[in-house]
C-alpha cells in the first residue's frame, strides 16, 4: 500500500501572532512551528497503517524551508520520505492542486491529512484534492481500517457518527480519536537525517484569491463580578450587554 500524509507547518498554540505590510503578512520572528495537530493524528495513523499492511508512507508539505524541521520530524515518526513542494501556499485551491499534482505523479492508494490546519481552518483541502483526482473524500474521520481494497471510517456528524464503507483510493480529513499522538524515538530521530526530501517546484495555478488584510480578535472585556443574591441583575446584563439571552 503506498500512503501519502500531507502535513502543515503552523505557529504553536501558544504563540504571540503579530502582522507585517499593512497587516497583509504573518510576522515570523520569533514564532515557534509545529505540525498541525490534526496533520499529527493523520500522520499517527498512517504509520499504523504502514506497519500493519506494509508499503510506505510519503510525507508531503506544501510550504518553504523553515519547514524542514518539521518534515524530519515525521520522517522521525515513521515515515519513508517526504516531499516538499518549495513555495507559499498562498490559499486553500493552490495548496490542494499542489497535492492532487504529487499524486497523480505517484498513484497513492490513501491520502490522508488533518480536518483543518490550525493557521487558516479552512477545512476544504482535502475535498478540494478528492475532486481535482475524480476519487472519494470524507471528513472528519474518526476511526479508519483497511480490509483489502476497502476502507471503514466512522466520521464525526451532527448529532452523532456515520459509518460508512468505501473502496481506495480516497482521501480523508482525519481528526481525534483516529489514533495518538506519537512521539519520535532517539533512533527515529538518527534514521531521519539519511532518509530522502525531496524538494520540487509548484506547478503554475491561476490564482483565485488575494489577502486584503489579516486582524487580530478583539480584546476580551473586563469581566463583572455579581453578587450571588442579585440574579436579576445578572439575567439583566445578560440580556441586555451580552445578548446571550
Amino acid at each position: 500500500m503506498k500512503i501519502l500524509v500531507c502535513i502543515t507547518n503552523v505557529p504553536d498554540t501558544t504563540a504571540k501572532i503579530t502582522f507585517t505590510d499593512n497587516g497583509t503578512k504573518l510576522n515570523k520572528a520569533g514564532v515557534q512551528y509545529i505540525i498541525g495537530p490534526y496533520d499529527d493524528y493523520a500522520l499517527a495513523r498512517g504509520v499504523e497503517l504502514k506497519e500493519q499492511l506494509g508499503g510506505t508512507l510519503t510525507v508531503l508539505h506544501v510550504g518553504e524551508a523553515d519547514a524542514d524541521p518539521q518534515i524530519r520530524k515525521a520522517l522521525a515518526i515513521g515515515a519513508d520520505d517526504a516531499i516538499r513542494v518549495n513555495c507559499d501556499p498562498y490559499d486553500s485551491y493552490f495548496t490542494a492542486v499542489q497535492i492532487a499534482h504529487v499524486a497523480k505523479q505517484n498513484q497513492y492508494d490513501l491520502i490522508l491529512m488533518g480536518r483543518e490546519s490550525l493557521d487558516f481552518n479552512s477545512g476544504v483541502v482535502h475535498g478540494l484534492v478528492g475532486e481535482i483526482l475524480g476519487i472519494p473524500s470524507y471528513s472528519p474521520v474518526m476511526k479508519l481500517d483497511i480490509d483489502g481494497n476497502t476502507a471503514s471510517l466512522a466520521r464525526e456528524i451532527d448529532g452523532g457518527k456515520e459509518l460508512l464503507s468505501a473502496p481506495l483510493p480516497l482521501v480523508l480529513g482525519c481528526q481525534e480519536p483516529i489514533s495518538e499522538w506519537k512521539i519520535p524515538n532517539m533512533r527515529g530521530i538518527m534514521t531521519a537525517r539519511t532518509k530522502p526530501l525531496v524538494v520540487v517546484e509548484p506547478v503554475a495555478v491561476d490564482e483565485v484569491t488575494a489577502t486584503m488584510t489579516y486582524s487580530l480578535p478583539a480584546p476580551k472585556g473586563a469581566c463583572k463580578m455579581i453578587p450571588a443574591d442579585q440574579a436579576e441583575t445578572l439575567i439583566k446584563l445578560l440580556k441586555t450587554e451580552a445578548k446571550v439571552i
